[in-house]
């Protein structure tokens, strides 16, 4: 009898390689609103007067249900002789992505998540592609022509416009003259602690298993995630995480937002180029700001609309200069690596 991993690789090549790719970024993309709506639902379900699907839960409990998934998945992966192929220097490197990419990514975003819009969080995450861009040609001396820098540039300028040209709440911080709210700041250190695992995977993540660089940075990112948020508010912060209404969405959200999300993006990296896969990337904004009115009913702002105008335009020049580069392909014949999926893949929340 075939196994699950051979069912669902059967299955996903039945479907075209563009049908994942814009599976995935409508996942990825609408994740923030599914999170923010997800809170909304547990404020009016409150358990001993607290919200049972408050955002630390979501992220301890969506992590364990998503570990088990792909547990399930991955698990012909690890085998030992596929562990006695890593160094220590490839434990260590996993460690300090794992550390940034599942704890403080997801922290910082989902708490900007419930101090500011979705939309703001939509736009302020899209400082990470030029940040991304700038750590590689500073660090890593990589080579790309003006079209591609000017549409970072012009993707940062959105993302300032964004935060510069809105009304702030009482909780804003000043900053060059400029006053600031505490939920783009957060957005902003998310983006930035994304961009540098970006840049840490580029260096030291080429050779290890999509499988085992999975499950490894979901479970320790879990427990770290889980161990600090002890040491700050205590074993009583987690108290409804046993609440059977959160773990009746997280089993979705880990399920299908994360999991699904993750192994649509993966079939679609396997059947397309990276061309194909930074220009489906590239709609993220508009379907985002799209799922924040259908979802929870946010309508764009002025600032918002005048940002997401630049970041197009700056993801247009971008294509026009990614047109013009010389066609990359990622790898057919041998299997993805954690690397190839954690430098192309758009991070949805």
């Amino acid at each position: 009898m075939p196994s699950l991993p051979t069912k669902i690789s059967d299955l996903a090549d039945r479907f075209p390689g563009r049908a994942y790719l814009i599976l995935a970024i409508l996942i990825f993309a609408a994740s923030g609103s599914i999170v923010h709506r997800l809170s909304e639902i547990g404020m009016h379900n409150l358990v001993r007067g607290h919200n049972p699907i408050s955002f630390c839960n979501v992220l301890f409990v969506g992590n364990l249900c998503a570990l088990l998934v792909m547990l399930a998945i991955y698990f012909r992966e690890l085998n030992p002789s596929n562990f006695a192929k890593l160094s220590k220097q490839d434990w260590s490197a996993m460690t300090v992505i794992a550390i940034l990419d599942s704890v403080l990514v997801p922290a910082l975003f989902f708490t900007a998540l419930s101090n500011t819009l979705v939309n703001n969080v939509v736009l302020i995450g899209r400082i990470e592609p030029p940040l991304s861009l700038a750590l590689a040609i500073w660090i890593l001396r990589e080579r790309v022509n003006g079209w591609v820098i000017a549409g970072a540039i012009a993707s940062f300028v959105g993302v300032v416009l964004t935060i510069v040209l809105q009304q702030v709440g009482s909780s804003a911080v000043s900053m060059g003259g400029f006053q600031v709210g505490k939920g783009e700041l957060q957005a902003i250190g998310g983006a930035t602690c994304l961009a540098i695992a970006i840049l840490l995977s580029k260096i030291t993540l080429k050779q290890i298993p999509v499988g085992i660089f999975t499950i490894y940075k979901t479970a320790l990112g879990t427990l770290v995630f889980f161990i600090i948020a002890t040491i700050l508010f205590g074993f009583e912060h987690f108290a409804e995480a046993l609440s059977p209404l959160l773990w009746q969405w997280m089993i979705f959200y880990g399920a299908v937002i994360v999991v699904g999300g993750q192994i649509c993006w993966l079939s679609g990296l396997k059947k397309n180029t990276a061309a194909e896969v930074s220009l489906a990337s590239s709609f993220s904004p508009i379907i985002g700001i799209l799922a924040a009115y259908a979802i929870v009913g946010e309508t764009p702002g002025m600032a918002q609309y005048i940002g997401a105008g630049a970041i197009l335009f700056g993801i247009g020049l971008t294509q026009i200069g990614t047109a013009q580069q010389p066609p990359r392909s990622l790898p057919q014949a041998q299997p993805l690596s954690a690397q190839e999926v954690q430098d192309v893949c758009f991070k949805g929340v």
